[in-house]
């Protein structure tokens, strides 16, 4: 049986014995803030618990390394949308320590690429177009750091509102404790 299929099967399961009804709330994050993180495994349990979250309590946008890489790409605007329209109130970026966005070799990644149907000149043609794959895929050196950058990209958009504050965090996968890198409660 596929994966997909086991997905299904359990679902109509769900629905039927109306196993959602714990989890119904509205659109709005009942603690009013917004949480950037990685979409590593090891968090999908682990940081909603280690902040005495629950399902309801806030708006979670996920990318790998929790990196803004484009102050107008999809993560800047979700974290926009939370504040102006959805009523988060603070943001909080939260990295983590071995993230596998600190190991990744852009040029290893290409090749993977190719070995996997990517063609040469699909790569070529995106170069020659300006698109600079290497800055593109590459990851970070310092979690703390990159979680410096993502706030800093926040803190200082055109379309923030300033006192909306941005929190700088990163978890530690297998404990859940929080190191705070940046207070923006100043």
């Amino acid at each position: 049986m596929s994966l997909l299929n086991e997905i299904l099967i359990h679902n109509e399961t769900f629905v039927t014995d109306k196993q959602y009804e714990p989890f119904i709330t509205t659109k709005f994050p009942d603690k009013r803030l917004v949480i950037l993180t990685c979409m590593d495994t090891r968090l999908v349990e682990l940081l909603p618990k280690a902040m005495n979250l629950k399902n309801g309590d806030v708006k979670m946008v996920k990318s790998a390394g929790a990196v803004i890489n484009h102050p107008f790409g999809g993560i800047m605007r979700s974290l926009l949308v939370a504040v102006y329209e959805l009523q988060a109130d603070e943001i909080y970026i939260i990295g983590h320590y071995d993230c596998g966005m600190s190991a990744i070799d852009p040029d290893q990644m290409l090749k993977k690429m190719m070995t996997r149907g990517i063609s040469e000149e699909t790569i070529s043609m995106l170069e020659y177009s300006g698109v600079k794959l290497g800055d593109w895929l590459r990851g970070f050196n310092d979690v703390q750091e990159a979680v410096k950058n993502s706030v800093d990209m926040v803190v200082n958009h055109p379309l923030m509102i300033k006192d909306v504050p941005v929190h700088g965090l990163v978890i530690h996968p297998a404990t859940g404790q929080l190191d705070v890198v940046v207070n923006g409660n100043k």
